[in-house]
């Protein structure tokens, strides 16, 4: 939550008074931009250390939170880390390929766990998963070529994180779990090409999982609510 979507999910989110947020990032200490909203949040904002590709410091997670959370539990989870690097079906290296599952999937399946107890005390039980139109398999056919030497690790990860939504989605029925495409964003990773500033993005991510009820659980989504193929 240091930079990029995860930042500005927090400064829209910190915005609205009655809001609580918890924000986690790598190395708090140098996380300036999180300092910066947290002086002026009232409050309302906390700072947690968290690695989601290191699963133990997932693990030790939950007690962070007890003094935060503990009396209302956890209304949304929004799961946002995640890595790419440069490859394809053909030229991945097995082992870039595991790290990058394990940060953009396995990661985002651990937490889900540890913090289970604290989603299932709230009212609200709402789980968003950023995920990308890279892991859309239906999507695979209209892409350049150019793309497809570029994010095979990536893309794969992505569709597997897909898949944990969906699973999740049927194991919990009361839950609202979606998984959501940000679009092309202006960010260190999407670059300065790219056809949307954060704001825009972020604003349309958080009005989807507002507006999100159980009936919309295991949807596949983009940022302005449009369904995309799995």
């Amino acid at each position: 939550a240091n930079r990029g979507i995860g930042l500005e999910i927090v400064k829209q989110l910190v915005a609205v008074p009655t809001n609580l947020v918890v924000a986690a990032c790598r190395n708090p200490d140098k996380a300036a931009a999180l300092a910066e909203l947290k002086k002026t949040a009232k409050g309302t904002l906390h700072v947690v250390q968290l690695d989601v590709s290191d699963f133990d410091n997932i693990r030790a997670l939950p007690p962070k939170l007890e003094p935060i959370l503990g009396a209302t539990g956890l209304d949304y989870l929004i799961s946002n880390a995640g890595i790419a690097i440069v490859d394809s079906a053909f030229t991945l290296d097995p082992d870039a390929f595991l790290n990058v599952v394990r940060t953009n999937a396995a990661g985002p399946a651990l937490l889900s766990q540890v913090l289970l107890p604290f989603l299932e005390k709230a009212r609200t039980k709402k789980i968003l998963h950023v995920s990308s139109t890279a892991g859309s398999i239906g999507s695979v056919a209209g892409m350049q070529v150019k793309a497809h030497q570029m994010i095979g690790s990536y893309a794969m990860s992505k569709a597997a994180l897909n898949m944990l939504a969906y699973k999740q989605k049927v194991e919990k029925p009361d839950f609202t779990i979606i998984t959501l495409c940000p679009g092309w964003v202006q960010t260190d990773m999407g670059g300065k090409e790219a056809v949307l500033k954060p704001e825009d993005s972020v604003a349309g991510i958080i009005k989807v999982i507002t507006n999100a009820t159980t009936a919309d659980s295991g949807k596949y989504l983009r940022h302005n609510g449009e369904e995309i193929p799995w």
